[in-house]
C-alpha cells in the first residue's frame, strides 16, 4: 500500500536524483539524425535506396519533408515500411503554412489529415518549416501567425504530437525594436508550440543560441546542427569545418530540452553523401 509518507519519501529521491543525474532527461545520443532536405534531388529520385544509403553512413533518425498527404511521393504507411526496413526512426518532419503556397496538408489546408498521418505512423513533431516571403509580414501578422501555430498546436496534442516551428534569418530583422520571433515566442502557448533552433541561421543573424536557451529553457526540443563556413560570404558548410562552436552549445542540451537534433546541409560543395559523411564522424568524435 502506497502512503503519503511513502509517496513523498519516493518523490523527496526522485527529485534529488533528477538533481544528481540530469542524463536521465538529455536526448537520446545513439540518435544522429538527418534532414533529408540536404538530399533532397536523391530522394526524389530513389527514395528507398536514399533512405538505405543514410543509414549505411550511421545515421539513425530522420526529418522529412511532407506534403500532400505523401512523403517524398510516398503514401505514409509504405514510407514508415522504408524507414523500419532501415532501421531509421523519424521523429519529426516539416510542413508548409500553406497560405502562400496552396496544397493540402499545410497548417492552414487539411492539417487534421496530415496530424492524423504524422500520429498513424509514430511521429513526435511536426514543424512548420518555413514561411514564404509574402507569408511574414509585419509584427502584427506574426502575432496572427502565433494565433494560427497556437490551434495548428491544439490539434497536434490532441493527436499525440508536438508542433514547432523553424526559424531562419528573417525572424531576427527588427521592426519597432522588436523581432518577429520574439513575437511568436511570447505570443504562443509555450507547451503548444515549441521551437526547432537552426543553429546556422542562428547565427547568420548575429544571435547567441546559448543566451536564447538560457532566456526560454525546455522551448527548444529540435536543432538542426548546421556549420557556416569561415569566408565572408558565411555559407553553409559540413559541422565541425566552419565557425560555430557546437560542443559549448551542447553544454546547454539539457537546458534547451533537446530530444532530437538533425544535421542539414542546405548546399553541397560536391556530392551531399560526402558532405553528411564529414558531418556525421565530427559528431562521433567530438558530439556524441
Amino acid at each position: 500500500m502506497i502512503t503519503r509518507r511513502s509517496f513523498l519519501k519516493t518523490s523527496a529521491l526522485f527529485s534529488a536524483g533528477v538533481l544528481v543525474a540530469p542524463k536521465l532527461f538529455a536526448y537520446d545520443k545513439k540518435h544522429i539524425g538527418l534532414q533529408l532536405y540536404t538530399v533532397r534531388d536523391a530522394m526524389a529520385k530513389d527514395a528507398p535506396g536514399t533512405l538505405a544509403k543514410v543509414a549505411e553512413l550511421g545515421y539513425t533518425s530522420v526529418e522529412a519533408s511532407y506534403g500532400d498527404g505523401k512523403y517524398y511521393g510516398v503514401e505514409p504507411k509504405a514510407f514508415a515500411e522504408l524507414l523500419k526496413k532501415n532501421n531509421l526512426i523519424m521523429p519529426s518532419a516539416h510542413y508548409l503554412l500553406g497560405e502562400a503556397m496552396k496544397g493540402k496538408g499545410t497548417i492552414l489546408n487539411d492539417w487534421d489529415k496530415a496530424t492524423e498521418d504524422a500520429a498513424s505512423i509514430g511521429q513526435k513533431y511536426m514543424v512548420c518549416a518555413w514561411l514564404a516571403p509574402s507569408e511574414r509580414g509585419n509584427l502584427d501578422h506574426y502575432k496572427k501567425l502565433a494565433e494560427d501555430f497556437n490551434k495548428a498546436g491544439e490539434t497536434c496534442k490532441k493527436a499525440g504530437v508536438q508542433f514547432c516551428y523553424h526559424n531562419h534569418d528573417f525572424e531576427f530583422i527588427q521592426e519597432n525594436g522588436k523581432y518577429p520571433y520574439e513575437i511568436l515566442l511570447e505570443n504562443t502557448d509555450k507547451n503548444l508550440v515549441k521551437m526547432e533552433i537552426d543553429l546556422y541561421w542562428l547565427t547568420k543573424a548575429n544571435q547567441d543560441p546559448i543566451a536564447l536557451i538560457e532566456k526560454h529553457p525546455g522551448r527548444f526540443p529540435l536543432w538542426h546542427v548546421k556549420d557556416m563556413d569561415k569566408t565572408e560570404k558565411k555559407m553553409f558548410t559540413e559541422v565541425g569545418n566552419g565557425v560555430i562552436d557546437f560542443k559549448k552549445i551542447f553544454t546547454k542540451a539539457n537546458t534547451a530540452g533537446l530530444k532530437y537534433f538533425f544535421v542539414e546541409q542546405d548546399i553541397c560543395p560536391g556530392n551531399p553523401f560526402d558532405s553528411i559523411t564529414k558531418s556525421i564522424s565530427y559528431i562521433k568524435k567530438n558530439l556524441v
